[in-house]
């Protein structure tokens, strides 16, 4: 283990159990370890010695957050008459994580860092836990209507993450210039939004974020884009079963320029181009209208939208302007990164081919939002991939791994009086690097069997009294039946 640079921990230690409702007592155990050793602004889409002091100091420590299970010992609170049963549903639009959940939840992380890895990424996290103004300053005060958010006891405004490149953001702009450019930054991090739930849409949800921070070139795009294709080619999914459509905001912005339209008009129009294929087309129309867009000017822009190809737009923009070249360096990359069967030019983000589900992922370039935040704008672009509909496409094509429980060995003392040294095998083995799962109480040769079975371990160790004495063990290799015996100091 590597060295740990804490300057100081401590740990509860308990007395000896008595009756619970007895207060129970603590003592504090103190330490010290000193070391011995994807819509793109551009493009859419050690060893330690231990010093110790004893102090009674716990119920202190264990209010500040010291560890351990507050209160688990102390009895719950006494109600007169019956008591009515909790409600044991997590809260709506949340989920609980079962053993067979959390493995396949822990088998998709992994495909995310391990994709980060091997593009060069640092892992970087934030707290959950955010001041609300840095969501407001991102999205405006109307993004309250889905946050989970209130004042604390400082009566700070706070509010649980809904996203993660605010946080990625304030981080940035805290390091300043101690962190050289350009940052290869991603993070899997849990997200809190009060929304409609839809097929795919929770209220918690995680996420896997990467970004590159310092880089203006259409080159930060296309690697990110690439790390995606690595993921899903990964996991199994096909380019028959997902694409990325392909967008620059530099097209809308050509247009409106033709047009006149102001600036500060921009920002507008792309909150309601984003709805085309949420809502009418008619109310698409209303809405440009009623922001400040001429009607000729919104039916060019319509027009535009609906190409299918870049050689289309080409010829409706000219071959000048820089959307185009932007866009043909992007598709140029994609060949040489080998992913353009993937990628088709369109107006919107990553989607599964049947249209059945929402945007599996969504990516951007964000050169502008450091300054919302009263810092100098730096080039920046990342992308957002959730866990929910990824899962729901992988049931789907029958692509869901069997994530089994796994176990190596299965360890059990054939009398009581050997738990201890069943305790001891069990030690052998774990420190060798296997798993084991340590029959705790005296169980029939039945039972074991059957939990044998459910753990799919690969062997059963039996601690018996005779073999015990001669400095041996039972071993049975449980796939085929076979049965030897072996030192202890031999077991593998």
């Amino acid at each position: 283990m590597p060295a740990t640079p804490f300057s100081s921990c401590s740990y509860l230690i308990l007395q000896p159990r008595f009756n619970s409702y007895f207060n129970p007592l603590f003592r504090s155990f103190t330490y010290q370890l000193s070391t011995s050793l994807l819509s793109f602004n551009g493009i859419k889409f050690t060893a330690a010695r231990i010093h110790s002091s004893l102090s009674p100091a716990a119920e202190t420590e264990s209010q500040s957050g010291g560890g351990g299970r507050s209160g688990a010992l102390s009895p719950g609170p006494i109600v007169a008459g019956e008591v009515q049963r909790i409600d044991v549903n997590p809260p709506k639009g949340t989920r609980d994580f079962p053993p067979e959940e959390m493995r396949l939840r822990n088998w998709l992380f992994n495909n995310f860092k391990e994709v980060s890895r091997l593009y060069g990424f640092e892992e970087v996290d934030f707290p959950v836990l955010e001041n609300e103004a840095l969501f407001t300053r991102k999205a405006g005060e109307e993004i309250k209507d889905q946050l989970y958010c209130f004042e604390d006891r400082g009566n700070r405004r706070v509010a649980l993450r809904p996203e993660l490149t605010p946080s990625l953001a304030r981080l940035v702009i805290q390091k300043g210039k101690s962190v050289p450019l350009p940052l290869k930054w991603f993070t899997v991090g849990q997200c809190w939004r009060y929304e409609r739930m839809t097929r795919g849409r929770r209220r918690e949800h995680y996420q896997w974020n990467m970004d590159i921070i310092g880089v203006p070139g259409v080159m930060a795009e296309a690697e990110l884009i690439s790390s995606i294709v690595s993921l899903f080619k990964r996991i199994g999914i096909k380019d028959s079963d997902v694409g990325f459509k392909v967008s620059s905001r530099k097209v809308l912005q050509e247009v409106l320029k033709c047009y006149s339209i102001p600036e500060s008009l921009f920002g507008k129009v792309c909150v309601i181009i984003d709805k085309i294929e949420k809502i009418p087309v008619d109310e698409v129309k209303k809405e440009l209208m009623a922001a400040g867009v001429s009607q000729e000017a919104v039916q060019e822009l319509l027009q535009v939208l609906s190409v299918k190809s870049l050689t289309e737009l080409e010829e409706k923009l000219g071959s000048s302007g820089e959307a185009i070249a932007d866009l043909k360096q992007l598709f140029s990359l994609a060949e040489k990164f080998g992913y353009s069967e993937w990628i088709q030019f369109d107006a919107s983000v990553g989607f599964d081919r049947e249209g059945k589900l929402r945007a599996i992922c969504g990516g951007g370039r964000y050169d502008h939002l450091f300054s919302t935040f009263g810092a100098d704008d730096i080039p920046a672009c990342g992308f957002g991939f959730g866990d929910a509909v990824v899962v729901e496409l992988l049931r789907e094509k029958g692509l869901l791994p069997d994530l089994s429980l796994q176990m190596d060995y299965i360890v059990c003392a054939l009398d009581e009086d050997l738990q201890g040294s069943a305790a001891m095998v069990a030690h052998v083995l774990r420190k060798k690097g296997q798993s084991v799962d340590l029959v705790l109480e005296s169980k029939p040769l039945k039972w074991v069997f059957k939990r044998a079975a459910r753990n799919n371990a690969q062997r059963l160790v039996l601690v018996g009294s005779s073999e015990w004495q001669r400095g041996v063990v039972g071993v049975k290799i449980l796939a085929t039946g076979e049965q030897y015996e072996v030192k202890l100091d031999e077991l593998i």
